[in-house]
């Protein structure tokens, strides 16, 4: 069966989508339409691009998540140098090497602009945020607002943006109008899109839309530390984007999504460790066999697509 999926944001717990994915695509769903925030949108765009579970599978396991961190010279002066990136370029890291990361995967399957998508119907939405005109970005479909042809944009670039953590990651330059917009992580204003492919007209969907969410499954550990710009920053980014937001998902949306555990990682944790990493896979491909095993397409359709 087709499925258009919707990925959250989550930063390095992006694995525990891999897992599910797996579970789904060994159930023969093949997917359709695809769409994601942060993490979600690096698990989105290499599937659009052609990635199986499997071959994401063994990207992910034997990724070393600490080298996406850019680092120079001032990286390496303790707190200092961190906080002197902070307050000059809004961000500690450069995300570049998350964009060239993408760019060599996308590449590999000769899918690096979304014209390439469309040769073969598909459909990927990236979701970023413009923090200076206070907006969500849906790409490429916004990039037209800005003087940008949506079809010639790299989609590398777009998961670049939509994965630049605030303060964590300096933010996206993007010129229009001889004015520079900043452009950071979606998960700012809509961490799990999953009402982007529906029909606004309320009509019966041909295919279901299944939504991957990260949830925290046990008490926060809140760590004293001293406190200066840069603990609070990610004290900041933690909270915005490992927040609980279970109680704010419609029974509607809550039905079709897939609720996968964390163990308490932050989105953060780029040392994350193998035992963690094969935690987060497994929790991923457990969910999505529990979601399975209660899902009805016919029974979701009657109930909330009249």
């Amino acid at each position: 069966m087709k499925v258009d999926a919707v990925f959250q944001g989550g930063g390095v717990k992006g694995i525990a989508f891999v897992g599910a994915v797996n579970y789904l695509e060994e159930q023969h769903y093949q997917w359709n339409n695809l769409a994601g925030t942060s993490a979600g949108s690096i698990v989105a765009a290499l599937l659009a691009a052609g990635y199986t579970g499997k071959e994401l599978k063994e990207i992910m396991m034997d990724m070393n998540y600490v080298k996406m961190l850019k680092k120079n010279i001032l990286n390496e002066i303790p707190v200092v140098g961190n906080i002197f990136q902070l307050v000059n370029d809004y961000g500690v890291y450069d995300s570049s090497v998350i964009e060239n990361w993408m760019f060599q995967r996308l590449w590999e399957k000769g899918k690096t602009k979304f014209k390439d998508l469309k040769k073969d119907g598909i459909i990927l939405k990236i979701i970023a945020a413009d923090v200076t005109k206070r907006r969500i970005l849906i790409l490429p479909d916004d990039l037209k607002d800005y003087g940008i042809d949506p079809d010639e944009f790299s989609i590398a670039l777009a998961v670049r943006m939509s994965s630049s953590i605030p303060f964590f990651f300096k933010p996206v330059k993007l010129k229009y109008n001889n004015k520079i917009n900043y452009i950071v992580d979606g998960g700012l204003i809509s961490n799990f899109p999953i009402w982007i492919f529906d029909d606004d007209g309320g009509g019966a969907p041909k295919w279901p839309t299944f939504g991957f969410r990260l949830v925290n499954d046990c008490e926060k550990n809140v760590v004293q530390r001293k406190s200066n710009l840069l603990t609070y920053s990610m004290d900041v980014i933690n909270t915005a984007f490992d927040r609980d937001e279970e109680v704010y998902v419609a029974d509607k949306n809550s039905v079709r999504t897939i609720n996968i555990p964390t163990a308490g990682v932050n989105s953060t944790d780029f040392d994350l460790s193998k035992k963690k990493t094969i935690e987060l896979y497994n929790s991923g491909y457990n969910s999505a066999k529990t979601f399975l095993e209660k899902w009805d397409f016919a029974d979701y359709v009657l109930r909330y697509c009249k």
